[in-house]
């Protein structure tokens, strides 16, 4: 709640206005400069030139703005200057907290100062209890009501101005990541772009495909299946942010494309994708392809065919490079040597539970209490199934040939069998 101090000046019964103690701005606000480097630790940390020029020169402005609302009159041109003082702080980085802690000392010193001119005694916290008229009593309390509303409009200025301007800097920010990401993997960075973002270009990268999969509560029907997709976004971009101002990224709620610096020796990648994981609270698969910066269109577009690889086989989630499904990735190209392949599975179109089975089994790294686990039957059922399978079709999945043999199919059949499942490369950014 404002105080309304338009019908009142601040005047002590004697006609003395309030606002005398503070009338002297200059010698004041360096005093209360010195008391900030006394009292608030990370002022010290600031700049010698910010504690000379910004911070002596808003101090003198804020008790300006106070003398004024004591005097009863606007000042809407100095609020606007401390809005404009704070929105710098935000733009250089300078902690909020700094700034409340700072305003709340200089507040406290100039409450001494008018109290102690107000009851013409000084401030003295061992001084006995001093006995006033009831008239000067009512003045002090309403000194006191619009000395509150003072710190009420300085922090509602100084507050509202940061986080305006500190919202600016991240859009600016997430803009200049958005063009610089989306440069590469079109093949057209430039050295004016990269220095008006301020991301320096690496000479390779490591390109990750991501898939992000749907939040368990995504599919209750009681909450906003939006926010929560949203929520888990933000939830792995916090991560990404821990990473370094180096990891680009262009994600939406259901994946995305990252672009690590490959001499970023510090991330693992392995471990990036578990926290990701973690994070986002549902199991997330990335392909990995590194190469040197002008062959990243490439590379993106392969990535993304080995993570929609990974999903067609079924493997589980986790991080997988070129090199580990290199041969898979070589039985995905069209020819006739895929099309041979397709219809080595074709005996088993009859027996839905045997390709399943297997499908699964080969998923499941050939685990055969896994398979079995999944399927909820006996682990010789799995074992039974297996030999129906290496019947039917004439390669024993049992056996090192069999196994090429069938999983190639697989690999070949799922292209036939859905031809359009790849992801796109670059996904639309969410809003906000």
């Amino acid at each position: 709640m404002t105080v309304d101090t338009s019908h009142n000046s601040g005047r002590t019964r004697p006609g003395t206005s309030l606002a005398e103690p503070l009338r002297n701005v200059r010698a004041l606000s360096r005093e209360m400069v010195t008391h900030f480097l006394e009292t608030v630790a990370s002022c010290r940390t600031l700049p010698g030139e910010s504690l000379d020029g910004d911070v002596t020169s808003v101090t003198r402005m804020c008790l300006e703005l106070a003398v004024s609302m004591l005097d009863g009159t606007d000042a809407p041109e100095k609020i606007r200057r401390l809005e404009h003082a704070a929105a710098q702080w935000a733009r250089e980085g300078v902690p909020i907290d700094t700034v409340h802690r700072a305003m709340h000392e200089g507040f406290r010193l100039g409450l001494d100062l008018v109290m102690s001119a107000a009851t013409g005694h000084p401030h003295d916290d061992d001084q006995e209890l001093l006995v006033l008229r009831r008239g000067d009593y009512d003045d002090l309390v309403v000194g006191a009501r619009i000395v509150v509303d003072i710190l009420d409009t300085m922090t509602s200025a100084v507050s509202k101005a940061y986080v305006r301007e500190l919202r600016s800097v991240v859009r600016e920010h997430h803009h200049g990541v958005h063009t610089m990401t989306s440069a590469l993997l079109a093949g057209h960075p430039s050295s004016t772009m990269a220095r008006e973002s301020g991301i320096e270009i690496a000479d390779r990268y490591h390109v990750l495909a991501l898939a992000i999969p749907a939040h368990p509560e995504e599919a209750n029907p009681a909450v906003d299946r939006t926010v929560v997709a949203r929520r888990k976004l933000r939830r792995v971009q916090a991560v990404l942010a821990t990473v370094g101002d180096t990891v680009l990224s262009l994600l939406s709620v259901d994946g995305g494309t990252l672009l690590i610096p490959a001499d970023a020796e510090t991330v693992d990648l392995d471990r990036l994708v578990a926290t990701l994981s973690q994070a986002g609270q549902v199991p997330i698969t990335a392909a990995l392809v590194s190469v040197a910066t002008a062959d990243i269109p490439g590379a993106a577009d392969q990535a993304h065919q080995l993570l929609d690889m990974v999903h067609r086989l079924r493997l589980e989630r986790g991080l997988y490079r070129f090199d580990d499904l290199a041969l898979e990735f070589q039985l995905t190209r069209p020819g006739p040597g895929r099309e041979q392949l397709c219809t080595l599975l074709d005996p088993l179109d009859s027996h839905p539970e045997l390709l399943g089975t297997l499908h699964l089994h080969i998923s499941n790294n050939l685990n055969r209490q896994r398979t079995a686990h999944a399927l909820h039957v006996h682990t010789n059922t799995v074992d039974y199934r297996l030999k129906r399978i290496a019947a039917i079709t004439g390669f024993d999945p049992s056996q090192a040939s069999g196994l090429w043999y069938l999983r190639s199919a697989m690999v070949a059949r799922s292209y036939r069998d859905q031809p359009d499942s790849a992801k796109s490369v670059v996904p639309q950014r969410q809003p906000g």
